[in-house]
Parts: C-alpha cells; sequence; structure tokens
C-alpha cells in the first residue's frame, strides 16, 4: 500500500467503536469480509486494519480505484449483510471517503 497525493484513487477510512468484548468477534468479521469478498471486487487496491490498545476502536484504511467502486461494493448483497452484522456489534460504524491532501517521509 503507497499513500501518495498523486493517487488517482479513493481512500475510504472506517471506524468500529466497540466494547473490548466485542472487538475481537468484530475483527474476525473484516478479515473474513476482506479475505473472502472485498479483495474480489473491482477497483479494490488494497487495506489496512488498525486496532486501539484499549480494544475499543478499529479503523480500516482502505484504497479503491474509484468512488463507484467502493459504493457497488456496499450495495452488493453480500456485504449489505456483513455490514448489518458487523454493525450489530458496534456502538458506531462509519466509513468516510477522504482525498490525500499531503504525505510526509523522513528526510
Amino acid at each position: 500500500m503507497q499513500i501518495s497525493t498523486n493517487s488517482d484513487g479513493q481512500t475510504v477510512i472506517s471506524t468500529f467503536e466497540m466494547t473490548p468484548g466485542t472487538c475481537a468477534d468484530v475483527l474476525e468479521a473484516l478479515q473474513d469480509a476482506y479475505a473472502q469478498v472485498i479483495r474480489h471486487q473491482p477497483g479494490f487496491r488494497a487495506v489496512a486494519i488498525h486496532v486501539n490498545d484499549a480494544q475499543t476502536r478499529i479503523a480500516t484504511y482502505s484504497q479503491w480505484r474509484a468512488r463507484e467502486d467502493f459504493q457497488a461494493m456496499l450495495r452488493t448483497t453480500e456485504m449489505r449483510e456483513r455490514n448489518r452484522a458487523i454493525a450489530a456489534m458496534c456502538a458506531r460504524f462509519e466509513p468516510v471517503m477522504y482525498e490525500v491532501a499531503a504525505t510526509f517521509a523522513p528526510d
């Protein structure tokens, strides 16, 4: 995965809030969704999944060829069902689309 302001794609950062007791279940559901469904969708480029130390938040950073590719994935029957199950385990679940505004690397 490479982050660049020259990217012609769509970045999506999704945040999931849950209790520490359900973090492992949400993480497993997300990993399964990416392994079995999402990574095979047209326009998918890459994802990184992050878990905070308290196990109360998960964030995913995904890259797509275009906004429409991400939206099409969300509309599939498979992902609608998976997202309902994931949302039921979370207090909050929010995907947001971003453009890369700046990047910095060490000297």
